[in-house]
């Protein structure tokens, strides 16, 4: 972003000693200060879960585009802009729409505590109430019921994406704990639809809907996807259709897929879910890259992939895509992780599925894992990565071997925004 953006997000960081503190008073009085803007909206989608949001309201999106109607949208964190976060009517926010309204929301907070998610999210809200658009596709930035965006009293659907183990020290550390707070989305009379998840979650989400009176769809139950002719089956009631496959690679988009395109039927528009399918665009999964310098260094015959994903679920939907697509090639992959997130258990599932790779640490990242540590994380999960500078020294090395493989940037986010700044 811009100069003006950068100077009112570094300033509403320093509204509030904790990064993240988990209740709404302080979302609730400035957004009543601003007149309520979270009442003023167009139909809302509200989704929660660990892994899938995003490709989720991507597909959603997409699709939505494709008929002509105009969306909003937010997402965090964002990879390379801030601005990224909100998309009004189709398009990113602008430098200058965004600064205004940061300094905005600056002024009608007059210096209260407030988290700098909580005040970029009134920011956003605002915005979305004063520009026309058909729907508007929310994700939660952290666990749901305590959440910033969890301020939305009848949106038209909510939707939970597949649940694992992440942020343990604020959600709980097991998954009945973590669905509890996703759960937290579920509105009185507002339809639920949920991918399968492990029994332990899915029977906090059938008690959570049932208190509330909300009806619940499930995978598996009241929508099916499966492979077809085309590529992709899709049931639901008594309608199918033959789908291409997602544009966005890996088997574990067909859920994220069906979880769309299932919310797309309780819509109050006919949506086209073949073009949604074939239009979506999520950076940093499973997303090749092919030009910049870092794609610049490989030889011919080698492949060079991103993937933002940094929890065990996440790690065993790239060994399961790994293991379903991609054996044709050795695979190396170039691992970094912050040191709040759960390596090992990220690691363990595609471990015996890599050739070797290397460890880095996240450039300009204080909360990173050092080299040396992810290192170790890996060899304890039986996998040679040895610590290495940069991703440029990494990729040099590994590029050396006789046998041309597929190497796969992979381990946080963060990683993969800085990746994506600097290899455009």
């Amino acid at each position: 972003m811009g100069p003006a953006s950068d100077l009112f997000l570094e300033r509403l960081k320093r509204l509030h000693p904790k990064v993240i503190d988990l209740v709404l008073d302080r979302t609730l009085a400035l957004l009543e200060d601003f007149g309520r803007p979270q009442d003023q909206l167009p139909p809302v989608v509200h989704v929660a879960g660990t892994n899938g949001k995003g490709s989720t309201l991507a597909y959603l999106r997409a699709m939505t585009e494709a008929s002509g109607r105009k969306t909003h949208v937010y997402i965090s964190p964002h990879l390379v802009r801030f601005s990224e976060r909100i998309t009004l009517a189709g398009k990113e926010i602008s430098e200058a729409a965004l600064a205004a309204l940061l300094e905005e929301c600056e002024e009608v907070n007059r210096g209260r505590p407030i988290t700098f998610f909580e005040i970029t999210t009134v920011a956003a809200f605002l915005a979305f109430s004063r520009t026309p658009a058909d729907l508007l596709l929310l994700e939660t930035g952290l666990g749901g019921r305590y959440d910033a965006t969890n301020v939305v009293k009848k949106p038209a659907l909510t939707l939970i994406s597949s649940i694992s183990l992440d942020h343990q020290a604020y959600l709980g550390d097991s998954i009945a704990a973590i669905a509890g707070e996703k759960a937290g989305i579920i509105k009185p009379g507002v339809p639920c639809l949920t991918v399968q998840q492990a029994p332990e979650a899915m029977a906090v989400l059938r008690d959570q809907a049932g208190q509330l009176g909300a009806p619940l769809f499930i995978e598996g139950e009241h929508w099916q996807v499966a492979a077809g002719p085309a590529g992709l089956h899709f049931t639901m009631g008594d309608k199918s259709w033959d789908l291409p496959p997602p544009a966005l690679p890996g088997r574990h988009q067909w859920q994220n897929a069906g979880l769309a395109m299932a919310a797309a039927q309780m819509l109050p528009f006919k949506l086209p879910l073949q073009e949604g399918l074939r239009r979506a665009r999520w950076p940093a999964r499973l997303q090749r890259l092919t030009h910049g310098p870092l794609p610049a260094l490989l030889p011919a015959g080698w492949e060079l992939w991103l993937d933002g994903g940094h929890n065990p679920g996440a790690g065993q939907a790239l060994a399961q895509h790994v293991a379903s697509q991609w054996r044709d090639k050795p695979l190396d992959l170039l691992v970094g992780m912050l040191n709040t997130k759960d390596s090992q258990g990220f690691v363990d599932p595609i471990a015996p599925y890599a050739r070797g790779g290397a460890a880095v640490a996240i450039p300009g990242e204080a909360n990173s894992l050092s080299a040396e540590e992810m290192s170790q994380k890996a060899s304890a999960a039986g996998l040679s990565l040895p610590a290495a500078e940069s991703l440029e020294q990494a990729i040099k090395s590994l590029v050396r071997q006789p046998q041309p493989g597929r190497l796969l940037i992979c381990g946080s986010l963060y990683l993969a925004g800085t990746v994506l700044a600097e290899n455009n």
